[in-house]
């Protein structure tokens, strides 16, 4: 798997993966959960993942969309 997206943003997170179930493409996002370790200040990023064989189509799809990802500035 690969990271495609993080952010503190748990909407952005959802958008792109409602975004790339419509494609085809499963997205599994990482540290949910984290806010239960740093109080619920939203500090900790949450990360998208998708397989290897997925990133470059996931990452056009998001781009696509005006999701702006790490390295594209």
């Amino acid at each position: 798997m690969k990271e495609l997206l993080r952010t503190n943003d748990p909407t952005v997170i959802a958008f792109a993966t409602t975004l790339l179930d419509g494609e085809g493409i499963p997205a599994f996002a990482m540290d949910v959960h984290m806010s239960v370790l740093e109080g619920s200040l939203g500090i900790l990023p949450q990360r998208l993942m998708v397989r290897d064989a997925d990133l470059f189509m996931a990452r056009a799809i998001l781009r696509d969309n005006g999701i702006d990802l790490p390295g594209e500035g």
